[in-house]
């Protein structure tokens, strides 16, 4: 999973998935929408205007509850 913020655009990515994937967006509301992929895979999710979506303009804390990390290559 992998986590890019965009400060210029105020959008924030949430990828899934890696590798690249032919998706369709499935749009939550103006500002959200979820890249689904083969077999309704979800690839991604989109937020733009991010910050007034995340709280107080920062990106929050991560934590994972019950999952166990891989190392990166």
């Amino acid at each position: 999973m992998k986590i890019s913020y965009d400060s210029e655009v105020d959008a924030l990515y949430i990828r899934l998935l890696d590798g690249d994937y032919e998706c369709r967006n499935v749009h939550l509301s103006d500002d959200i929408a979820l890249n689904l992929g083969p077999q309704e895979l979800l690839v991604g999710i989109e937020i733009l205007n991010a910050s007034a979506h995340i709280g107080n303009g920062e990106v929050p804390g991560v934590e994972l509850d019950n999952i166990k990390l891989v190392e990166s290559k």
